[in-house]
Formats: C-alpha cells, structure tokens, sequence
C-alpha cells in the first residue's frame, strides 16, 4: 500500500516531455521581455556615433564597440557627485528600514500591547493608498521640519516602509514562541529577546528588504525632483535627465546615463543575492 502511494505521488510530480517545452518556452518569452530592453540599451550605450542604431534588422552587437558615450556623459553631468548624493539617500532609507521595520516587526509579531492590531489594522490601510494620495502631506510635512532640498528629506519619507514591517512581522512570527517563552524565563529582556534570539535566523528577510529599500531609493524620480532645487543635491535619476535635454537627438549618451544607474543596483543585488535567496525561501515555507 504505501509502495503504491509513492508510486502515485512520483508520478503526480514527474512531467511529461510537453510539460517541460511548454514550461521552458514560458520562461524563454519571460525572458526576452525582461532582458531585451536592457541588452538593446546597453547595445545603444557602447555604438559610435558614426554606427546606425535605427537599422531595420537590429543589431545588438555594436560594430565598433566604444566607451566614449560614458566619457562623455561624466563630462557634461557630475555623475560622481549625483551617485554620491543617491548613495546617501539609499543608505538613510536601506538604515531606516533595517532597524524602524526590525523593531516595528517584533513588536507587532511578539510583544503584547493594547491597541495591536488597530496598529496592524492602519498599517494594512496604509498599503491601499498610492504615494501619490499623500505625496502632497509628505511635502508640507518635510517643509514643516525645514528638510527642503535637503538630502535627509528625500530619504525620510521611506525610511521606514509599511511593505517592510508586515514583512518582518511574517519573519518574526515564523519564529518558535518556545524561544521566545525560554529566553523570558532566563531572564532577558525584550532587546535581548530581540538580538541574540530572533535576529540571527532573519539575515535572509533583512537583506530582502534591504534589496527592496535600496531598489525604491535609487529608482526613485518624482519625489526627489519635487523636493531638491539646489543642482549639487540632486540624486543620479534627476540629475542625469538633464541628458534628454542636452542630447535629445544622441540616444546613446541616455543609453549610456541608464547603464550608468543601474551599476549600483546590480552589485547591491550580487552581494546580497544568497540571503535574498533565503529570505524568499523563508517567506515561501511560512506560506
């Protein structure tokens, strides 16, 4: 009997040939939608300004391959200075939402308090609106505090993402209350609790949301542009539209500015990729 149940179960799970094709065709369409773009745009970046990209058979392989368009483009835009001042916003928003979520997550998942799940209950509101709905109290907040054009009211609104905490919270509780119940009993208090129990099995949801927090900062456009004035405060994706301005008519050096911000995300994600990996697992398993 159970030799038949295993032998029911394998063949539930085993595919046939046309299961396989039509799954790898899936994942192939999946995949030139989402690598197309970028490879045609870092094709764009590297051709002369002598090479055709209008072509009626593209081509992805440039014919004389060059890295003047990116030489260029540091030349007319500080892209130094604009990474710079994108770095620090992320930094702020990733170290707001590391620690704000962390601690708003335990609270939420482990400690009892009057009034919790009204808190989870305006958290889970706050979701259904759109940044726009409230784009308009985050300024007059902002300028309330005198952070206008000012690198920390940029990252203020998202230092601390409600997406984050509900996420930590599901973190938090996938933890045995066992551990938690032990570690009361022995004596240790809620920061303790928090540190050296809980803590070092969530390494793989920080970095998820860290790659998340990091993601939303760098990408983010209109409300840097609506709170920053000053040109030397400007992050790297308002500072480089100045290049659809300057060279309209030369989508190379924008093909080359767009390679240039997306450096960054990719090698946060190369360093982070084996905890997000985990985290993801993680939150799949409690599901």
């Amino acid at each position: 009997m159970a030799r038949e149940k295993r032998r029911r179960a394998y063949a539930f799970h085993r595919m046939s040939v046309g299961e396989v094709v039509v799954r790898y065709a899936l994942l192939a369409v999946v995949l030139v939608i989402t690598i197309l773009p970028f490879l045609w745009q870092l094709s764009t970046s590297l051709k002369g300004i002598d090479e055709n990209i209008y072509t009626a058979t593209p081509r992805f392989i440039p014919e004389d391959p060059t890295f003047a368009n990116y030489t260029t483009v540091a030349e007319v835009v500080p892209v130094v200075d604009y990474a710079m001042n994108s770095i620090i916003v992320a930094v702020l928003v990733v170290g707001g939402n590391v620690i704000g979520a962390t601690m708003a997550g335990y609270a939420l998942a482990k400690l009892r308090f009057r009034g919790s799940r009204l808190v989870m209950g305006a958290l889970l509101a706050t979701l259904i609106l759109p940044g726009e709905a409230t784009i308009i109290a985050q300024y007059v907040t902002v300028r309330s505090l005198g952070l206008t054009d000012t690198l920390l009211g940029v990252a203020l609104p998202g230092m601390i993402g409600m997406i984050n905490v509900l996420l930590m919270r599901a973190a938090f509780t996938a933890i045995p209350d066992e551990l938690e119940m032990a570690a009361k009993v022995d004596g240790a208090n809620a920061w303790q609790r928090l540190i050296h129990v809980n803590l070092p099995g969530l390494r793989g949801m920080l970095s998820v949301i860290s790659i998340f927090a990091f993601i939303g900062a760098w990408d983010d456009f209109l409300w840097p542009l609506i709170v920053l004035t000053d040109p030397e405060n400007l992050t790297l994706t308002v500072g480089l539209q100045y290049l659809s301005g300057t060279f309209t008519n030369n989508p190379r050096l924008i093909a080359a500015g767009t390679m240039i911000s997306f450096v960054p995300i990719v090698i946060v994600f190369a360093v982070l990729q084996r905890y997000f990996f985990r985290g993801v697992e993680e939150g799949a398993i409690k599901g």
